[in-house]
């Protein structure tokens, strides 16, 4: 199953896109889409949006997963762009017809470090070193897309043997 793990931003909107088949996963392509703070506010979402797109025409994800948005009282106007971001990431998926995920960044921190409160450095040094990734990114939105996917890749796997368990029990 290919996954493609988005964290977006207005900004730097990092992606990382693996394969997990059954017993291995695989690094295929991660990167950023960058948009310059001095363009205006629908340009740069529209350069998100087509960047997206063509992602998910490359790559031919069977899911897209985003974390769940979080705005803190002290920054409404980050909330606010971030969603201006996530918006259009969401249509992407809608008009390609991916089927898109989200989680909460604990729950992401959880499945892929084992510790909802892990540290962004901690979570960097798990995602590289499971991928046998030697070149640190130079943005850590890249880590923390590729982190969304394996989390993802995770769940399911622990899903999937669960079930397996309860159908034995």
């Amino acid at each position: 199953m290919v996954i493609l793990g988005v964290d977006p931003a207005l900004s730097v909107t990092g992606y990382g896109v693996i394969d997990a088949g059954r017993n291995n996963i695989f690094l295929l392509e991660a990167g950023v889409i960058t948009t310059p703070p001095q363009e205006a506010l629908p340009q740069r979402l529209d350069k998100i949006f087509r960047g997206v797109t063509k992602l998910i025409s490359d790559t031919k994800p069977a899911v897209l997963v985003l974390e769940k948005l979080y705005a803190h009282y002290r920054h409404p106007t980050t909330a606010y762009l971030l969603g201006h971001a996530r918006g259009v990431i969401c249509l992407a998926c809608s008009r390609q017809s991916v089927a898109m995920v989200e989680y909460a960044a604990t729950r992401v921190k959880k499945a892929v470090v084992g510790r909802g409160q892990a540290s962004k450095e901690q979570v960097q040094r798990m995602v590289l070193n499971f991928l046998k990734v030697d070149v640190v990114p130079k943005y850590t939105d890249v880590t923390d897309a590729l982190a969304l996917a394996l989390a993802h890749s995770n769940i399911i796997k622990a899903a999937k043997i669960a079930a397996k368990d309860l159908r034995r029990a």
